[in-house]
C-alpha cells in the first residue's frame, strides 16, 4: 500500500494586511492552514503579520521605489489566491468640495496607483487557476449612489473597479478576477457604527473568493456574493 500525500497547503498573499480587515484575512487564511505572505508599511504592521507566522514584507504603494521592490520579493512563488486590500479613505467631504492636492495625491496613489503598480508584479506569480480579488467599496458604484459624500473616496474606487476590469482582460485564462466590496465593517475606516465586524467580513470575502466561477470573473461582488453595477 502506497502512503498517502497530503495536499499542498494553499499559497497566500494579501497586499495591505497591517490592521482591519487585511490583517484578519491574514489570520483567518493562516487558521485555515494556508501558507501566507502579506505586506504591510512600518515596524508595527510587519511585527502584528510575523506574530501570525506569515512571511511579511515591507511594502508602500505609495512609494514607487517600494513598489518596485515587491517583484524580487514575491520571485518564485506561485499564489493560489492574491488580494489587494491597501487603501485609505481621505477627507470625508461631499460634491464640489474640491479637495486639496495632498489629499486627491494621497488617496489616488493608494488606491488606484497602488494597484496598478502590483499587479503587473502579482500577474507572474500566480499559481494555475488563481483567484485575484481587489477590495473594492459600494460606495465606487455610480449605478447604485444615493448620496454625493465622500466623493474622492468614490471616485478613487470607481478608478480601481475600472483597473480591475482591465486587468482580468489581460489574466483571463490564467486567473479569476474580481473587485469586492466587503460591506460596511466596524475598522477605522469604517467606523464604530457599522453593522459587520472585522471578523464577518474577512470571512465572507474568504468564501466569496472560494466560490468564484468562470461567469463572475471581472465582476463587482458585494458582501453576499451577489453583483453589484458599475
Amino acid at each position: 500500500m502506497g502512503l498517502k500525500t497530503s495536499a499542498k497547503p494553499a499559497s497566500v498573499l494579501v497586499i495591505g494586511a497591517s490592521r482591519g480587515i487585511g490583517l484578519e484575512l491574514v489570520r483567518q487564511y493562516r487558521a485555515a492552514g494556508a501558507q501566507v505572505v502579506a505586506t504591510a508599511r512600518d515596524d508595527a504592521g510587519l511585527a502584528r503579520l510575523q506574530a501570525l507566522g506569515v512571511k511579511a514584507l515591507r511594502l508602500d504603494v505609495t512609494d514607487a521605489v517600494s513598489a518596485s521592490g515587491l517583484s524580487w520579493q514575491i520571485n518564485g512563488e506561485a499564489f493560489d489566491t492574491v488580494v489587494i486590500n491597501a487603501g485609505v479613505y481621505g477627507p470625508d467631504v461631499g460634491a464640489l468640495a474640491p479637495p486639496t492636492e495632498t489629499d486627491f495625491d494621497t488617496v489616488m496613489h493608494t488606491n488606484v496607483l497602488g494597484p496598478m503598480r502590483v499587479l503587473p508584479q502579482v500577474a507572474e506569480v500566480l499559481a494555475p487557476g488563481a483567484r485575484l480579488a481587489i477590495i473594492s467599496s459600494i460606495m465606487g458604484s455610480l449605478g447604485q449612489r444615493s448620496n454625493a459624500g465622500g466623493w474622492l473616496y468614490r471616485a478613487s474606487k470607481a478608478a480601481v473597479n475600472s483597473v480591475l476590469v482591465d486587468a482580468a482582460h489581460v489574466l483571463k485564462g490564467k486567473a479569476l478576477c474580481v473587485a469586492l466590496h466587503p460591506g460596511w465593517v466596524r475598522t477605522d475606516m469604517g467606523g464604530p457604527g457599522a453593522n459587520l465586524s472585522v471578523e464577518e467580513s474577512a470571512a465572507a470575502l474568504r468564501a466569496n473568493i472560494a466560490q468564484l466561477d468562470e461567469a463572475q470573473h471581472g465582476s463587482f461582488l458585494n458582501i453576499d456574493g451577489q453583483p453589484l453595477p458599475w
